[in-house]
């Protein structure tokens, strides 16, 4: 008799492992193709790297190199991943490489090489003004996003990565919140190609009304960091606008990026609690909500804080050391994200429909107008 194997659909899927027809089951046979499919998500993740950076260079001095600049590795690893996914299919060795396209292993160790490059004390070397701004605006965006989506009826794990998305800080917070909710792979993919739609456009839109209203560089750079939801598309905006705008729009960028882990921790309590497997008449108890709160967000908080003190008391050059985790962490986030375009199956996108656009569209606008508001109030007078 043969034994179905799990769902492996979200991102924690407890079995990584998929099931292979019985010519496969052999283990040296396991080993080979996993070999071979670990070999292609590397040479993928080492093609992302490539296009990361030699693209932004061969773009320079043309009508496309804001574009370049603003498009970081998560597009190119999706892209690479699915155009892999479709010629794999094509000639039949997707599934025997399947073990090999560990999103969930790889996104976890990203997740906690993203905890060290997350200062604590990056509140309070930054401006009050920063922090009460990151503070009110990722709360009030958050849940309108949260309230919209559960208005058009969207799935809930879909909501909170949009919702994540949209307040905090762009696709580092929807894996994040993915990795907590247990969200769809392909919710993730999606998610992040939302990001990246609309963080590409505002690079050029937001330092064109800066100059409409009339902002002053502390505001401007208060409102394109709380707004854009890409670093390096907040860096090529701030920089338009100039060296004040960039510098205040880091700052406000990086507070944000600090409630990344506090909103993961949120987002794992209320679905334990709320949107149990077992249902809502028998919610589960310290200890079950313990056995499936997800492991990785308590490793995120502690190589922040162990990054913190390196920062502050290492001898020498620290720097160097935290430069080193960014680069791992960057890779194995490549790795994930290459692995979920290898995943990628369409049928779940076709589920959500247009829905979803509609509500990262709405909360775009109401991220502009609110960010706009306390960047005016909070920042008028602010200088370097």
């Amino acid at each position: 008799m043969s034994v179905e194997r799990p769902s492996a659909e979200s991102v924690d899927a407890s079995d990584p492992t998929p099931s292979f027809p019985p010519e496969r089951r052999n283990p040296l046979a396991l080993w080979s193709w996993t070999a071979v499919g670990l070999a292609v998500v590397l040479g993928l993740a080492a093609t992302t790297r490539f296009l990361e950076s030699r693209v932004p260079e061969l773009a320079e001095g043309t009508a496309l190199a804001g574009f370049a600049d603003a498009v970081e590795y998560p597009v190119y690893a999706i892209v690479l991943g699915l155009l892999g996914n479709l010629i794999l299919s094509l000639l039949g060795l997707r599934d025997r490489l399947a073990p090999a396209f560990r999103t969930e292993f790889l996104i976890k160790t990203g997740l906690v090489l993203l905890g060290s490059t997350v200062l604590f004390d990056v509140i309070v070397r930054a401006a009050g003004p920063a922090v009460l701004q990151a503070l009110a605006l990722v709360t009030s965006v958050f849940l309108f996003t949260w309230w919209l989506g559960g208005r058009v009826g969207l799935d809930d794990r879909l909501r909170a990565l949009l919702a994540s998305s949209v307040s905090i800080c762009g696709v580092s917070a929807a894996i994040a919140a993915a990795g907590a909710v247990q969200a769809r792979r392909e919710q993730l993919a999606y998610t992040a190609g939302l990001v990246i739609l609309f963080a590409v456009p505002s690079i050029f839109l937001l330092p064109w009304l800066v100059e409409v209203f009339g902002l002053s560089g502390a505001q401007a750079g208060a409102w394109i960091g709380g707004n854009i939801d890409t670093t390096a598309a907040v860096a090529a905006s701030g920089a338009i606008v100039g060296e004040e705008a960039l510098q205040i729009a880091s700052i406000v960028k990086s507070t944000q990026n600090v409630l990344m882990g506090v909103v993961a921790v949120l987002l794992t309590a209320y679905f334990a609690v709320k949107v149990a497997p077992e249902g809502r008449a028998n919610r589960p108890g310290v200890r079950a909500l313990w056995d499936r709160f997800p492991k990785f967000v308590l490793g995120f908080l502690i190589a922040s804080v162990v990054a913190t003190l390196w920062a502050d008391n290492a001898p020498g050059d620290a720097q160097a050391g935290l430069d080193t985790a960014k680069a791992l962490r960057d890779w194995f986030l490549i790795a994930a994200f290459t692995s979920i375009g290898l995943e990628f199956k369409a049928g779940s996108l076709r589920e959500a429909g247009w829905r979803p656009i509609g509500v990262f569209a709405a909360a775009t606008v109401f991220n502009l107008v609110v960010g706009l508001l306390l960047a005016v109030v909070l920042f008028r007078g602010v200088t370097l």
